[in-house]
């Protein structure tokens, strides 16, 4: 076996991002939620799977991330858990529970941590939640930074629009994305923000960046899988690519089985004890 192939099943850690980076090898990631959908996505060599706050959108049918609690996160957390064997799995800490209350979010992070089994954290924000973030990670729970478009922040902002176009945010987010790293964050999400912006974001920091809707010149990029695989029609942002139109197909097989079952083509015979 090659050494390529080798490399490809070992279990990727924090550390082998960062090698990814160094080499200038793109990071691949994506969204699950559930074992079933896990299991497909990492099978097929995905890098990290996000076990994102973005369930309360897609599994629960909510407008924002904000309704999603701990405990569902951690049901999420869990069954992807179980499913993953070579993939690098990364937690939300979802709205509330990481806030400004260092030791409070240290016992919310060590939960998930504790009955997920997951691999790391992912908390949104910057210099205001700087402290919880040294906390965290002094606890030895590496943290996935996230900056630009922070979706928990939805009702600060009013709008899903580009962030960080003026000259002041801008500066902001690259002295927040340089303050993550220097805590200690093994990586960091840009979300929705100026090509050139996240390119230089990625120039200044030594660990890798992870975009969505922040252009090509980043470590990796993320999405979410029901957009990717087009079971979602409702949601589409110039950044999304949809490889699949599942919902078609899954809906052209729902309407064949319910055609089969009224004639009463479904059970045959070859499919009866």
């Amino acid at each position: 076996m090659s050494a390529a192939l080798e490399e490809d099943k070992r279990k990727v850690t924090t550390h082998r991002l960062k090698e990814m980076k160094s080499r200038g090898e793109k990071i691949s990631m994506l969204t699950a939620y559930d074992y079933s959908m896990a299991t497909i996505i990492d099978q097929a060599g995905m890098d990290v799977i996000l076990v994102g706050d973005s369930a309360s959108n897609v599994m629960a049918g909510n407008i924002t991330t904000l309704p999603m609690t701990l405990d569902q996160i951690i049901y999420h957390g869990t069954s992807v858990m179980k499913a993953v064997k070579r993939a690098l799995v990364v937690v939300d800490m979802p709205f509330g529970s990481c806030s400004g209350n260092p030791y409070k979010s240290l016992d919310a992070a060590i939960r998930i941590m504790k009955e997920t089994g997951a691999d790391t954290l992912k908390i949104e924000g910057g210099e205001e939640i700087i402290e919880d973030i040294k906390i965290i990670i002094k606890a030895g729970i590496p943290v996935m930074g996230h900056l630009g478009l922070m979706p928990q922040s939805i009702n600060k902002y009013g709008t899903y629009n580009v962030r960080a176009k003026e000259k002041a945010e801008a500066d902001k987010l690259i002295s927040d994305a340089l303050l993550l790293e220097s805590v200690g964050c093994y990586a960091i999400t840009l979300e929705k923000i100026p090509a050139e912006l996240a390119g230089e974001v990625t120039s200044k920091l030594s660990i890798p960046t992870i975009g969505i809707g922040a252009g090509p010149k980043v470590d990796g990029q993320v999405l979410v899988m029901h957009d990717m695989l087009g079971i979602n029609k409702d949601f589409s942002p110039k950044f999304l690519r949809r490889y699949e139109d599942l919902h078609t197909v899954i809906t052209k097989a729902v309407q064949n089985y319910i055609k089969d079952v009224k004639k009463q083509d479904f059970p045959n015979e070859h499919e009866s004890y």
